[in-house]
């Protein structure tokens, strides 16, 4: 589930969850909507994933 993915990410990189909503979607509020049951469509769910991913590597890749 993506909402699982992100609230493991934000606990991994210290992140804000307004900052994550703001990066992954260009929307602030997009965690607390998701934790209030906002189904987000397929594409935003693919970008959100993708901006997870592509921080891991760019600021783990030690």
């Amino acid at each position: 589930m993506l909402l699982r993915q992100i609230e493991r990410f934000l606990r991994q990189t210290d992140m804000p969850w307004t900052k994550f909503g703001r990066l992954a979607a260009q929307d602030p509020r997009f965690v607390a909507d998701l934790r209030n049951g906002r189904i987000p469509r397929a594409a935003t769910a693919a970008r959100v994933e993708e901006f997870m991913q592509n921080y891991q590597e760019t600021n783990h890749a030690h």
